[in-house]
Parts: C-alpha cells; structure tokens; sequence
C-alpha cells in the first residue's frame, strides 16, 4: 500500500469524478473512507484510486453497484471462477436488454412509417398508439 498523500478532491478528480460520488462510494462501502486524524485532512493512497477507477470501469461495462460490490469482495482460489459467473450473469442480462432493444427499435420504426403516411389534419398514430397504451 502507498502512502496516503490526497485529498479527496483530488482522489475525485484522479478517478473522473466529483467528490460526492467518492462520498457516496464509500456510504456503499465500496470505497473505504480513511480515518480523520485529529484536526486533519483524510488522505487517500494510489490504492484508493485504482479502487475508484475499479469501480467506474465496472459500471462503464453495466454492472451496478451491487455487483461491483460483489466483484470487490472476490477473493481466493476461486476468485476467477465467481468472477466468470458475475460476468456471465452480466452477459445474459445484455443480450436480454438487446433483445427487448430490438423489438422497441421496431415499434417505434412502424410508429414513424405510419406518421410518415397521414395526411395533415389526421389523427396522429403516434398519440393514439400512447393513448391506448395508457389505457391497456
């Protein structure tokens, strides 16, 4: 471990983010949050910043909070293999999300063409498509 020298400014800034997302880690145990000493500043390592980082790489690749909560607590000979299963999970979530992605890129397709065919004073497809869905 290296010797704590940063605020946490400037821990935020050397992870890409504000400071109250480093506060907001670390109420979600995620980040540990370093002792006061008396009538000083907390000071964070380059540890803490390859955690930070840790965690924004994680969420850039779609786990929540949760599972990067649970990618952190992965430990022991076992670790690649719990992994694996996370990540999986992951995956099979992604391809679902796509999925349903697809079938929204195909009603909202047919919602446009169908605009594309009324005549100016028409009801609009759209709307009436919102209206019923409201209503269902």
């Amino acid at each position: 471990m290296t010797a704590p020298t940063l605020t946490i400014s400037r821990l935020a800034t050397a992870g890409g983010v504000h400071v109250e997302t480093v506060r907001y880690y670390q109420r979600r145990r995620l980040l540990p949050e370093p002792e006061r000493p008396q009538g000083g500043i907390r000071r964070y390592s380059s540890d803490d910043v390859n955690r930070l980082q840790f965690i924004r790489r994680a969420q850039v690749i779609g786990f929540s909070l949760e599972e990067i909560a649970g990618l952190l607590a992965v430990k022991g000979s076992h670790a690649c293999e719990e992994t694996r299963l996370l990540t999986e999970r992951k995956l099979t979530e992604v391809r679902q999300r796509m999925v349903e992605l697809q079938q929204l890129e195909s009603e909202l397709e047919h919602l446009v063409a169908a605009c594309c065919d009324v005549n100016a004073g028409e009801r609009c497809p759209t709307l009436d498509h919102l209206g019923q869905q409201a209503s269902s």
